[in-house]
């Protein structure tokens, strides 16, 4: 725990310049006193810390100062790396806090890593939207903004934004949601004439809320892929669900969850793919494809 604080401070202090005792003390939970044996401690590791007392005092790093292992293995060196640039692709952190850290632990050469967790769909309206729903967690404002559910059930909501999720390949905001009284995960891309509020808040995130996993309802499909779609197969599928028949096609079992969504995705794969199992799945791709066929009379 000690040593998850004396790193916090470090990162405070590359990312507020300076501060105070009593706001370092406030923003662990521990007292001004303890604040003190970490800075001395930190002093011990010749990390060269400062303290200038007064009213414009504070708590300061050596402009441009780097260390190596001072406090920290390789690997727990690149496992900070790696949170803080998902982090950083996300633009969440201030003051460009990767590159801070990477020249701190001296890495100036390229990441062996990249995370990217943008969707291709997204438009420049939803990145606007995420934004927004960005700083109202931050300056913990409300929102307000309409709300489409998998039913297509439209609803207005108001809530009190409390974190974002990246689930299933979709962007989702946990939030306290004032009409319902309870907490409530809303997809983005379902959140139109999205609106931050001059209303605040204090409440805090309930570390018992969970994505809820369980709400969706699966499916079992059974699949014959074409073996000029190898690619697919591989990318998309883990390989304790497949089987390669002698022809090289493949027998694909997979557990998905039920929407609407299964067949515009099964639909994808065009000629490519025939629903073997469950029947009233291969009786719906039948009737759209029925009725797509129709748009072409």
């Amino acid at each position: 725990m000690k040593q998850e604080r004396l790193f916090g401070i470090l990162y405070l202090l590359l990312s507020h310049n300076t501060m105070t005792a009593k706001e370092l003390a406030e923003h662990f939970e521990v007292s001004i006193r303890t604040i003190y044996r970490d800075i001395e401690t930190l002093s011990e590791f010749h990390i060269p810390i400062y303290m200038n007392r007064g009213k414009k005092g504070g708590i300061y790093l050596l402009e441009n100062y780097k260390f190596d292992k001072a406090l920290l293995t390789e690997e727990e060196q690149n496992q900070i790396l790696f949170s803080l640039q998902g982090m950083n692709q996300l633009q969440v952190t201030t003051n460009n806090a990767y590159t801070k850290i990477k020249h701190l632990f001296t890495k100036e050469e390229d990441s062996w890593f990249d995370v990217d967790f943008s969707v291709w769909s997204y438009s420049n309206t939803h990145k606007i939207a995420f934004e927004q729903i960005k700083k109202a967690i931050i300056e913990k404002h409300k929102l307000q903004f309409s709300y489409f559910n998998s039913y297509g059930k439209h609803s207005d909501r108001k809530v009190e934004p409390l974190k974002l999720c990246f689930k299933y390949n979709s962007w989702y905001l946990c939030g306290f949601d004032i009409d319902k009284n309870d907490y409530r995960f809303f997809k983005i891309m379902r959140m139109k004439d999205l609106k931050l509020l001059d209303e605040t808040f204090d409440r805090v995130m309930d570390k018992n809320i969970k994505f809820p996993e369980n709400s969706f309802k699966t499916i079992k499909l059974l699949l014959q892929i074409d073996k000029s779609l190898t690619y697919r197969v591989y990318d998309e599928f883990d390989e304790t669900m497949i089987k390669q028949l002698e022809n090289g096609d493949f027998i694909v079992s997979v557990e998905f969850p039920y929407s609407d969504w299964i067949y515009g995705y099964i639909l994808s794969f065009g000629e490519y793919i025939k629903v073997l199992e469950p029947e009233e799945v291969k009786k719906e791709i039948l009737n759209r494809l029925k009725k797509s066929l129709e748009n072409y009379d």
